[in-house]
């Protein structure tokens, strides 16, 4: 396999072609290089196709000559113009040395019409290169911060003052049983109490406060908060509904929004010199998800462009261990495995990973492996990527082993499918690489696909495995919640929501030796290769986005209240019409479950 081919295959696009595809893709793609300085294209001229990024980084501007985007190794570019008039709606330029691959403008519009994974991919918004005006038509409900901080009217000014400092705010709202009526700022403090050498402690917040200030309600616009702080000159903007203070929106909010993006992350991370930059880069995150559920993009998008995140984070740490350790005694690939796999990652992640050894490898290169897996693991715990509670990680021996011994366990899970087997196939089944040498997956994961799905046995149990998680649902059109404990009254939207999904999309892909890793792109698959029909597949795929969507859409409102995100929701909390959805999504899931249940695959 072409080196070409081998990179492609690491990307989740690509991944997801049909075999066909991928083959055109590889035979089609030139391979450019490029001067740092050097310019590929300028705005306005005809493209000649989609840019990747092998090698380097390349940042793109406007025709005004504002930055748009710095993009670096797997990122890709172009696909505006294309998508439009065929003409380059921006200027690309080559930061650093880089190879490019080129794949053919007629090629880039074929794979739309023949290929579902490409035309999704590209036909849905992409937040990185989102409209320059994009804050301004967000709702102010999606803008504000988290539950605010207020005082009441007879709070002292000491006292305002110590809760400023406490939360790093520079503001408080001013509440009078419960009615908001005026806003408390540094710059009030500053000018109104200590330039006229007035007692801190004797002062009351009424004295001082701005009464009455201009207020937006939360379905306003960002326009609106624009269009406030500049025709009157102000920082703080109260959001008001009801005559109640529900947040506050301050020129740091605005900057925030207008900063954050998973292409500044990571390259951020890329450049990484300590675990604690990449540890302050992974706390954006939370910021990040709000951002990009709030824009409304799909849960797809939104767990891609989480899921880079920990990819450059494992590949930053990858590098950071060789320069400390020195080059690998022998040639190694690692991979993840579990929702990084999948590139499925939310607000809520573990880490579950390994490492694939050159068959060359001999126990006394191990002790250089162990260092390597230690330091890396224990970053990404460091970075929020907390330790896998079943110890699926490449710190343990047995999931760092040369390839000839992974064909080993593949070979016996599948000849001895006991529940543990099981269990393994399901996480291994998951594998996606990360870095180093990615030929020791693709040979091996075709091997196995073919090996696996050529024994009955060996897919029945994988079936019987995969019904192990139903969705929730109760009598009488009902929920089955938790009725006691931390989570009582709630609906565990990971196990019981999501999970039944990816298990079902997992074994489709097992039963016709279906490439790709990721969920949706699964289940796309699946439908063109009529292991499902048609109307099955669309409906799990309205259902499954139904359930994902709304998973990710609470840990943005968790996030947002100044809570840690999880995956628990109460569907009481919800409205009628939303409810009633989402329990016709778990119905549609418990129908495909018990089709393959039935028939070992679902009904054409």
């Amino acid at each position: 396999m072409s080196a070409i081919a081998e990179f492609l295959q690491t990307l989740p696009l690509y991944d997801g072609l049909s075999n066909a595809g991928l083959d055109r893709v590889v035979r089609q793609t030139r391979r450019l290089e490029f001067k740092a300085g050097d310019e590929v294209y300028h705005c306005g001229e005809l493209l000649q196709g989609l840019y990747i990024i092998y090698e380097g980084c390349v940042e793109t501007r406007d025709a005004a000559g504002s930055l748009i985007s710095r993009l670096s190794s797997r990122d890709s570019f172009g696909e505006r113009g294309l998508l439009a008039s065929s003409l380059a709606a921006t200027t690309a330029n080559a930061l650093t040395d880089v190879v490019l691959l080129l794949l053919p403008a007629a090629l880039f519009r074929s794979l739309l019409a023949d290929e579902p994974v490409f035309a999704r991919f590209f036909t849905r918004p992409a937040p990185v290169l989102a409209p320059r005006n994009e804050l301004a038509t967000r709702k102010v409900g999606d803008l504000m911060s988290a539950a605010p901080f207020y005082c009441s009217p007879q709070s002292a000014v000491r006292q305002a003052s110590e809760v400023m400092q406490e939360h790093k705010i520079s503001c408080l709202g001013v509440v009078d049983e419960g009615r908001f009526v005026g806003i408390v700022t540094l710059r009030d403090l500053v000018g109104r109490v200590l330039a006229k050498g007035l007692d801190p402690q004797a002062t009351p917040v009424s004295l001082v406060m701005t009464a009455d200030p201009v207020c937006l309600k939360t379905d306003d616009l960002g326009a609106d908060v624009l269009h406030l702080m500049l025709e009157r000159g102000i920082g703080h903007v109260p959001v008001v509904d009801g005559g109640r203070l529900v947040g506050l929106i301050t020129q740091t909010d605005m900057t925030r929004f207008l900063a954050i993006s998973s292409a500044l992350l990571i390259r951020d991370i890329a450049v990484a010199q300590s675990l604690e930059d990449l540890k302050w880069a992974t706390t954006e995150i939370p910021r990040l998800l709000v951002q990009l559920v709030a824009g409304h993009n799909a849960h797809e998008v939104v767990t891609r462009l989480i899921t880079d995140i920990a990819d450059a984070v494992t590949r930053r740490l990858i590098v950071m261990a060789e320069d400390k350790f020195g080059p690998p005694p022998v040639p190694y690939l690692w991979l993840a495995c579990g929702s990084q796999g999948r590139q499925e990652q939310t607000g809520v992640s573990d880490q579950d990973n390994c490492i694939f050894l050159d068959d060359n490898f001999i126990e006394a290169h191990r002790p250089w492996f162990e260092r390597l897996a230690r330091f890396v693991s224990t970053g990404l715990d460091a970075c929020g990527y907390v330790f896998c509670p079943g110890d699926m990680m490449a710190t343990n021996p047995r999931w760092c082993q040369p390839v000839r011994q992974w064909k080993r366990y593949f070979h016996d899970w599948v000849a001895r499918p006991d529940p543990m087997a099981q269990m393994l196939s399901s996480v291994m089944f998951d594998l996606r690489p990360i870095a180093g040498e990615t030929a020791f997956f693709t040979d091996l994961q075709a091997e196995i696909l073919n090996l696996a799905s050529a024994n009955s046995i060996f897919v029945a149990h994988m079936i019987s495995n995969s019904l192990k998680h139903a969705p929730p649902l109760g009598l009488l059109r009902g929920f089955s919640i938790a009725r006691s404990g931390e989570h009582r009254n709630q609906i565990d939207m990971k196990h019981a929501g999501v999970v039944p999904v990816v298990d079902l999309a997992r074994v489709y892909t097992l039963i016709k030796r279906l490439h790709p890793v990721n969920t949706r792109a699964r289940l796309i698959a699946a439908k063109s290769t009529a292991v499902i029909s048609y109307a099955g597949a669309r409906d799990l795929l309205v259902a499954y986005d139904m359930i994902a969507d709304l998973r990710l859409r609470n840990q943005a409102m968790q996030i947002k209240a100044g809570q840690k995100p999880d995956n628990y929701l109460n569907p009481y909390d919800m409205g009628e019409f939303e409810r009633s959805q989402l329990r016709d999504a778990f119905v549609v899931v418990r129908t495909m479950q018990s089709a393959l249940a039935n028939c070992g695959v679902a009904p054409v």
